[in-house]
């Protein structure tokens, strides 16, 4: 199936009325306890994950390193900073991957300007802003072409694989049965579903 992606209305989570710099923000987020993402002069607290979100992100990055452990590829967890010079954006992925050397946001270290794949495992205070405004900034990186968004209370995951060189022409699958694999075409490598929600149990009280 062939979309042209649209934005839904978005909630997104708390904003600062000040307005900070970005090199208030860095330093501010360099020792701050939980993180936050820029959003051109906004900083914006990004909400703690639940179990569940933890340890499917674990899961995926556990088995996708392992696919792509002898490969150019580089994977990375949610310690870094995607840089999105188009919208002045900073903020953080669950994962992503980098095809050979990630390519640094000048003298930074935490900040990459060229994934490949971005991965969201989906929070409720955070999906709408996952599928509308934080997609359409994902898709101004000319490197990116794979996106997957991962629910946590269900075996459900969609994934969206640009056509050709259009950042608007994108093309959607559900993945929402256990015996599925998920081939992710910038990598050419499959993932079962069955592996990222491993140990993942949707109904702790049967």
């Amino acid at each position: 199936m062939v979309i042209n992606q649209t934005n839904p209305p978005t909630t997104t989570p708390d904003v600062t009325t000040t307005r900070f710099s970005l090199e208030e923000y860095r330093s501010m987020e360099e020792t701050a306890e939980i993180r936050h993402e820029y959003r051109n002069g906004e900083i914006i607290t990004m909400p703690g994950g639940s179990e569940a979100h933890s340890a499917i992100a674990s899961n995926l990055l556990i088995y996708l390193g392992f696919l792509l452990r002898d490969t150019n590829f580089r994977l990375y967890n949610s310690d870094l900073r995607v840089w999105i010079p188009e919208y002045k954006c900073g903020t953080y992925t669950d994962l992503m991957v980098v095809d050979g050397q990630p390519q640094l946001n000048g003298d930074r270290t935490d900040e990459i300007l060229n994934p490949l794949v971005i991965v969201e495992v989906l929070s409720p205070s955070t999906e709408a802003y996952d599928r509308g405004e934080k997609f359409r900034k994902y898709r101004s990186i000319p490197s990116f072409c794979e996106y997957l968004l991962v629910s946590q209370t269900e075996p459900y995951i969609e994934r969206y694989h640009k056509i050709g060189d259009s950042n608007n022409r994108w093309q959607w699958q559900v993945y929402d049965h256990l015996d599925q694999l998920i081939l992710l075409h910038s990598l050419n490598v499959e993932i079962p579903l069955a592996e990222v929600y491993r140990r993942i149990n949707f109904f702790p009280d049967s």
